[in-house]
């Protein structure tokens, strides 16, 4: 990292502003190079001040745009190295001028989340925090904004400290039985297992949040499912508030799947759209039949659609007893019409799935079903709460709660204490991953590549 780098940090596209960002030993030196202040004879430019003047295309003497330059002193910065901010105006073709101005004056174009990525290995950030960062940045809703901003102050890193140290605490009372056995150290009192225990409880409690985060960042899949005809495009529809789907009066319409992404409330679903799950001649209906069961076998929730205004069929409730591992909302759809379909039958063959009638034609309770959505597939969370939402933490947090769990039970069955000194050392390093205070290289990489070029 001994080179200084540089990026547009805004979107792409047009703009009121665009910034150009460079980070390094270099920055300021370089900077000075393209821009010339408007208003300072002697030149000086102080850290943390805006300085107004023009960006300059040093070989031809021709300005290019008007700008502010701003500059922070290492290792008061956001990278923990010198970074100066030139602010423009937002047009690309300015932009992307200045980022090659800057590279003729010796810069390097960053990588996708180099300038995190040199936060991080500075001591700036934590990983959790880097990892926030990108969150704050993509956040659908504003719940995982919230959450994301409050991750990057920290809000995670120290509940992870919390265990952390139960687990040091525990690893300590360990080491004293190693070196002196002759001595009291609390294990005879059950307190290096008091210790794991507490350490465990606290490292599932977080872990068990990431069925939430999943739903905030990556997800819920939600699949619709239900005989031809019923009504399953039209709902997707007016579940999206828009016309995505094609529908027609006429079975088959819908050969293939569709997907799309819902809000609702503080969660993200994938909505997925598909043929009726029933008997067809068609090749190509069979084979939409077919991709069709292998997305419900797969999603987290299911909404069953049946049309109320016909009486049930064998194939409906079939369809009802189908998916037994997957939460569900029975819908009766089309109920501006007549109702004929026995009701109290089909919610017997889904016990324990709520019902709502609905017409997703007119979008009539439309706004109930996802309100039902909402409680029936996404799960409560405490204000305040830290919630896991990256895959990587969750299945870390498992690891190192194996870990404890393995040396709890060597100690349960009377093994030595190296055995479970041993295992907590084990639990120790995987929270060093957790945190990236153990650096796994490919791991690191793959973090920082979902960033865009600029952060």
């Amino acid at each position: 990292m001994d080179d200084t780098i540089i990026a547009i940090s805004t979107p792409p596209g047009w703009g009121g502003l665009g910034i150009i960002r460079l980070s390094g030993k270099e920055a300021l030196p370089i900077a000075r190079k393209i821009f010339r202040p408007g208003n300072i004879k002697s030149g000086v430019i102080r850290p943390r001040t805006a300085i107004y003047g023009e960006i300059i295309d040093s070989e031809k003497g021709e300005p290019l745009d008007e700008a502010f330059l701003t500059f922070w002193a290492a290792p008061k910065s956001y990278t923990g190295e010198d970074v100066v901010e030139l602010s423009c105006h937002g047009s690309p073709v300015v932009l992307e001028e200045t980022v090659r101005l800057g590279v003729r004056a010796g810069a390097r174009l960053a990588g996708p989340g180099e300038f995190t990525l040199r936060a991080y290995m500075n001591g700036r950030l934590d990983i959790l925090q880097a990892e926030a960062v990108n969150d704050l940045i993509t956040a659908a809703t504003l719940s995982q904004a919230r959450i994301s901003a409050r991750q990057l102050r920290g809000g995670l890193s120290r509940r992870v400290d919390d265990f952390r140290r139960k687990i040091v605490a525990a690893a300590s009372l360990l080491e004293a039985a190693i070196e002196f056995p002759e001595e009291e150290t609390g294990l005879t009192g059950g307190g290096i297992q008091d210790g794991l225990l507490a350490a465990i409880a606290a490292v599932d409690a977080l872990a068990s949040t990431y069925e939430l985060g999943r739903a905030m960042s990556e997800g819920i899949s939600l699949a619709i499912v239900g005989r031809a005809n019923v009504g399953k495009s039209t709902l997707f529809n007016a579940l999206l508030d828009r016309d995505r789907a094609i529908i027609s009066p006429h079975p088959g319409t819908t050969r293939d799947y569709l997907r799309e992404k819902l809000l609702v409330g503080d969660a993200v679903f994938q909505l997925t759209d598909m043929a009726g799950l029933e008997t067809a001649a068609h090749p190509v209906e069979k084979e939409g039949i077919r991709r069709g069961e292998a997305i419900a076998s797969s999603a987290d929730g299911i909404l069953f659609i049946l049309d109320a205004s016909r009486p049930e069929t064998p194939a409906d409730l079939r369809l009802l007893k189908r998916f037994r591992g997957r939460k569900a909302i029975v819908v009766f759809n089309k109920s501006d019409l007549t109702r004929r379909i026995d009701r109290p039958a089909c919610a017997n063959a889904r016990p324990a799935a709520p019902w709502v009638e609905v017409s997703a034609l007119k979008g009539t309770h439309v706004d109930r079903l996802k309100a039902l959505i909402g409680t029936t597939f996404v799960p409560d969370r405490r204000a305040g709460e830290e919630v896991v939402l990256h895959q990587r933490q969750e299945l870390l947090l498992s690891e190192i709660s194996e870990a404890l769990g393995a040396g709890l039970e060597l100690l349960r069955e009377g093994h030595s204490e190296e055995l479970c000194a041993e295992e907590v050392r084990r639990a120790l390093r995987l929270v060093g991953q957790l945190t990236g205070e153990v650096r796994a290289d490919e791991v690191i990489q793959g973090i920082f590549s979902r960033f865009c070029v600029g952060k």
